[in-house]
């Protein structure tokens, strides 16, 4: 098994005080990082989820990484933190009416955000992805989750949202980074057209992307647009074509030998 270094270490001390549940008695005391086998493999985790595209080209469709939706590797408050988040699984999910593991909802993630397919359970990919994410949890009670200050924030614009306004503030604020017509690049994900998110996805939902557009863009002026102003470019944003979800498709992973387990 190839090993990578990408210093995990300093990804906890980066995150150490946000890395607690609000409920946890000790939540100024950061919890140690994994080390070993475990350690290393969710350092992978953390760099297939800031460089997705680069890594797992066979399961990703949308010009986007996992770190599009979950900012700085999934550690910033009300940027899609993933802080805590592993803590609230097995969980009740009302889309899929059962109980899912933290797998099923990353799979969710590779099936409606990166319109693609998910890897497979026991895959090395999918196992350091569950790692990164449960390493993110050290520390919060099972059961707990998030801080819910840290989610995103649920607000109302003064006005029903414009599109027509959006268009103007996606032009002057967000078209430098992700194109006029929205595609991205190599550098920033694609906003609509047939390589975004599709249909399925929590970000095709307005008050979804208005929260993270308020807290979060544009990318070199954070917290800088108005309630309005973020509700508005998210509907200008969502009124565009993209791939829709295909409920009845099948997804298939590879088997497996007994004496795998």
């Amino acid at each position: 098994m190839r090993r990578l270094a990408f210093g995990l270490a300093l990804v906890f001390a980066a995150c150490a005080g946000g890395s607690q549940s609000a409920n946890t008695s000790n939540a100024n005391t950061p919890a140690p990082a994994a080390t070993g086998a475990v350690g290393e493999l969710a350092s992978y985790g953390r760099e297939l989820l800031v460089h997705t595209r680069a890594h797992m080209k066979p399961y990703v469709t949308a010009n986007m990484d996992c770190a599009a939706c979950h900012v700085a590797a999934g550690t910033r408050p009300r940027g899609g933190t993933l802080v805590g988040v592993a803590a609230q699984f097995p969980q009740w999910n009302k889309r899929a009416h059962r109980v899912i593991a933290l797998q099923d909802r990353i799979a969710e993630c590779f099936l409606y955000s990166m319109n693609g397919r998910p890897p497979a359970y026991d895959s090395r990919e999918m196992l350091a992805l569950v790692s990164y994410v449960t390493s993110l949890s050290r520390g919060t009670p099972i059961g707990t989750g998030p801080d819910p200050k840290t989610r995103f924030a649920q607000f109302s614009p003064p006005h029903a949202p414009s599109r027509a306004h959006g268009s103007q503030i996606y032009t002057q604020k967000c078209s430098a980074c992700h194109g006029a017509n929205g595609a991205g690049n190599a550098a920033y994900p694609a906003l609509w057209g047939n390589t975004s998110f599709n249909s399925g996805a929590g970000m095709h939902r307005l008050t979804t992307m208005a929260s993270f557009v308020r807290y979060n863009m544009p990318l070199n002026a954070p917290g800088s647009l108005s309630d309005q102003d973020s509700y508005d470019v998210a509907a200008y944003v969502l009124s565009h074509e993209r791939p829709k979800f295909k409920k009845s498709r099948f997804v298939r992973f590879p088997p497996q030998r007994a004496g795998y387990f």
